[in-house]
């Protein structure tokens, strides 16, 4: 309970760090709050006045109760428009600090290493920059609309009671805390039952994700049914403890409400014993009666509000451990830009491993020259596309080193060693946007001459075109009206439109027909003149060519050589071959 305590007071200051950025606003905000509970308590003294001036039948102050009346009137306008201008004041600052806040965890994403994406689900990412965020939103927002005002209200309402009578003022300062201890002992245990609401929430989240994501997949085996057993079950234990939270945070409400009646009634008969003596008139009993339950009533939005903010410092909580996870290690301030790389690269004595019990390379050496075309194959899980991950800084190395142009990767900038390389994966990905800007992601700058130019060379100008909007046809990551093969053309004009010093090609014609592979594969070849490429393939036939093939197994660069070469050897290489060609 203490380390709950102690974290949920953190996520607080936390959460005051953002609101303090906006202290004129919070400032004006609380001004506007003492005008209108300055007014809205100014109005029972006005209407008890009312009643003073009726002593008795045929003695009534019409005029005095004319202008009493008038006086409530401008008053309760004032205390309208202040309640309006305060409500907007506190959107305004709940929902820029939400969108400081989720531009900070989106930008977070943006500098996370590799390693974290790989090992937290998407949808729980995701659950955490959206609906974590709006549910901090929701609790911020009541925060700001009833916490400032409630508060200033039990203020004002005690020093109104003193200053009319002392002695009623103490009957329901004593019985104030039982209304307290109440809210605060439900607040407590609240806190956890958010929290587990948040993650089982993201976690429904993440299957959602990656089912519809492999819708394809789980209708092709048949797994539907368990796949709804399993989303039933998490659906059910969101509701469980969804209906838990909302259940003991509710019982804040009605708890305080009972004993507010308990502090109104102890009040009423008081009081209506002092006027019976003499100590205060009628008038001055109707105000009093009147600033009892504007005093009570703060307590019941409070306990509400409490509720609601246990709910949003979970979210917040969940949301600010993305924002404060350790991101990818940062360039060296004395960090080379790499410029015009001449496409030298060495690996020395590297090893690696995602896993520190399970080392995947070890002891790897490696020497390519400028222009060099290097295959890579070897079975599946012997360490290729780690490899490549490895050269493109997406992990770093455990041990060695990987150099281009006789600098470590790690002495060069980010941006400059990754603009020196060009990739064409598998796994294809395309933005939200039309087929000319996702070709022009790597030169914004490109002419339209240019794009068509770099489509013609991907053989992807002619289905281009046949489209209903041509280049300017939207497309998306998700888009069905493109074949898998027609994704991964235009990926490949993408690269066709700036190619770097460095080429890797990651099974870039897995999904393209023969016909057009063969295409591709020339226009591949006339890329490659002059720079260096890397070449993950699994069809040995299509790296026949290359300048050096290095055959991988178990983490090792075990063979290289030619194709010929390996061949003749007789090894691992030739086994695979033939595997692939025997008859």
């Amino acid at each position: 309970m203490k380390q709950n305590k102690k974290s949920q007071m953190q996520t607080l200051k936390k959460v005051l760090h953002y609101i303090a950025r906006r202290k004129i606003w919070l400032a004006l905000n609380l001004l506007l709050s003492l005008v209108t509970v300055a007014l809205t308590l100014y109005v029972p003294i006005l209407v008890g006045q009312a009643i003073d001036q009726i002593v008795e039948p045929g003695k009534v102050a019409f005029d005095a109760i004319t202008q009493i009346l008038l006086t409530v009137g401008i008053s309760v306008g004032i205390t309208a428009l202040a309640q309006w201008i305060m409500n907007m004041l506190g959107n305004k600052i709940a929902y820029e600090v939400v969108q400081d806040v989720r531009s900070q965890a989106f930008a977070k994403v943006q500098k996370l290493p590799l390693s974290y994406l790989d090992s937290h689900p998407a949808g729980e990412t995701v659950s955490r920059i959206i609906a974590d965020a709006d549910q901090f939103a929701e609790g911020l927002l009541m925060g700001f609309t009833q916490l400032f005002t409630g508060v200033i209200t039990i203020l004002g309402t005690l020093l109104f009671m003193l200053r009319i009578n002392v002695w009623i003022t103490l009957v329901v300062v004593v019985m104030t805390p039982l209304s307290l201890v109440a809210a605060s002992f439900i607040a407590k245990r609240t806190y956890l039952m958010f929290r587990q609401q948040s993650e089982t929430r993201a976690e429904q989240t993440s299957l959602i994700n990656e089912i519809i994501g492999g819708q394809k997949v789980v209708q092709a085996f048949g797994h539907e049914d368990e796949t709804l057993e399993e989303f039933d079950e998490i659906n059910d234990r969101l509701e469980k403890c969804s209906l838990k939270a909302a259940f003991f945070s509710s019982l804040t409400n009605p708890v305080t409400r009972f004993v507010n009646a308990l502090v109104y009634a102890a009040v009423c008969l008081t009081g209506a014993l002092t006027a019976v003596s003499g100590g205060i008139t009628i008038g001055g009993l109707s105000c009093f009666l009147s600033y009892a339950n504007q005093y009570t009533k703060p307590f019941n939005e409070i306990s509400g509000v409490v509720a609601e903010l246990q709910n949003a410092l979970a979210c917040a909580e969940r949301i600010f451990e993305l924002i404060e996870e350790t991101p990818e290690t940062p360039d060296k301030a004395d960090a080379r830009i790499l410029t015009e790389a001449e496409g030298r690269v060495e690996l020395k004595n590297v090893s690696f491993s995602y896993v520190p019990e399970r080392p995947l390379i070890e002891g790897c050496s490696l020497n390519i020259r400028p222009g060099q075309r290097v295959a890579i194959v070897g079975p599946t899980g012997c360490g290729k596309t780690t490899l490549i991950n490895l050269l493109m800084r997406f992990y770093d190395v455990c041990g060695g080193g990987v150099f281009v142009d006789g600098t470590d990767i790690r002495e060069i900038t980010r941006e400059s060693l990754r603009s020196s390389i060009g990739m064409v994966l598998q796994e294809t990905w395309l933005q939200n946007a039309t087929i000319r800007e996702n070709i022009l992601m790597g030169k914004p700058e490109a002419t339209e001459e240019e794009v068509i130019a770099a489509a013609k060379a991907a053989y992807a100008d002619s289905f281009i075109r046949r489209l209903p909007k041509g280049y300017d046809t939207i497309i998306g990551d998700g888009d069905g009206n493109l074949s898998q093969g027609q994704r991964q053309l235009l990926c490949i004009a993408r690269l066709m439109l700036c190619p770097p010093p460095i080429l890797i090609l990651d099974e870039a014609t897995s999904s393209i027909d023969t016909r057009t592979e063969l295409k591709i594969q020339s226009a591949f070849a006339k890329l490659m003149e002059g720079r260096t490429s890397f070449i993950v393939a699994h069809r040995l036939s299509t790296i026949q060519e290359a300048d050096v093939i290095l055959v991988m197994k178990d983490g090792h660069i075990i063979e290289q050589g030619r194709h010929k070469e390996l061949l003749s050897q007789g090894g691992f290489y030739a086994k695979l071959y033939q595997s692939q060609f025997a008859i």
